[in-house]
């Protein structure tokens, strides 16, 4: 992990301090932004390698920040562990769904942090034991590791890294099904430090940007998921309305 940078963005000064000796005594080149405009600018200037993001922010808070740097094809696969200090279910899912890769709740521990930083970093640098590179289809969909794009037909389905890791895992062995404790493994890395409900967090993300596809993402409750390997359930039919009746010939009326 030498010669790593971690652009850290938060605007609590001693939060800033506690993050920079943290990361340094780990052997990381720490860059510091104090609000969601700066960040901007210091991940164009430095290229960081991962990105410790505050979701509260002056200037542009850090939903919009992921949202910006996830539009730069340059950061496209740049890994972001999300800081909240809300646990609000919905502030994590808005939070994920615009690309954040991980997120923790404030008060961060810094042991944590930094094993949650490894494994984001390890997951991006070696290859994975079950997934591959080979394209994957199922009915419209295509996964396609190798330019790391899914598609629906000709819609493209924009995912967060660690989103297509979890769809690539699941979509490459259909029917099979995977524990939560594996997912972490596979998606987040051996070893994180993350609840179980993480994953499922990330799940629901996957199948509201899916859409009907979604469906084939399946809970095997007590266990885990898995994807299906039947076709998607046909749509229910909408009930046709009655044919108007036809209107016997007669006088006119005036």
């Amino acid at each position: 992990m030498l010669d790593k940078t971690i652009l850290v963005v938060e605007d609590d000064a001693d939060l800033q301090e506690i993050l920079r000796l943290t990361f340094t005594k780990e052997g990381f080149r720490v860059v510091i932004a104090k609000d969601g405009v700066q960040a901007l600018e210091l991940a164009q200037r430095h290229d960081p390698d991962l990105v410790i993001l505050d979701l509260m922010l002056p200037k542009l808070d850090g939903v919009e920040v992921c949202r910006r740097l996830r539009e730069e094809p340059a950061f496209k696969r740049l890994p972001i562990l999300m800081l909240t200090a809300k646990g609000e279910e919905s502030d994590v899912v808005l939070g994920l769904g615009v690309g954040a890769d991980d997120y923790m709740l404030k008060p961060a521990r810094p042991r944590e942090m930094v094993a949650r930083v490894r494994n984001l970093l390890r997951r991006t640098t070696k290859d994975d034991p079950v997934v591959t590179e080979q394209l994957i289809h199922a009915g419209p969909m295509a996964i396609d590791p190798v330019r790391f794009e899914v598609r629906i037909g000709e819609r493209r389905v924009q995912l967060t890294p660690t989103e297509f890791k979890l769809l690539q895992t699941l979509a490459g062995r259909p029917g099979r099904v995977f524990r939560r404790g594996e997912l972490i493994d596979y998606t987040i890395g051996a070893g994180a430090i993350v609840d179980e409900r993480n994953i499922d967090t990330h799940v629901k993300s996957v199948r509201k940007k899916l859409g009907p596809e979604g469906e084939l993402v399946e809970t095997v409750r007590g266990v885990g998921y898995r994807f299906s390997d039947g076709p998607l359930p046909e749509p229910a039919a909408t009930p046709s309305k009655p044919a108007a009746r036809a209107r016997k010939p007669g006088k006119s009326r005036r």
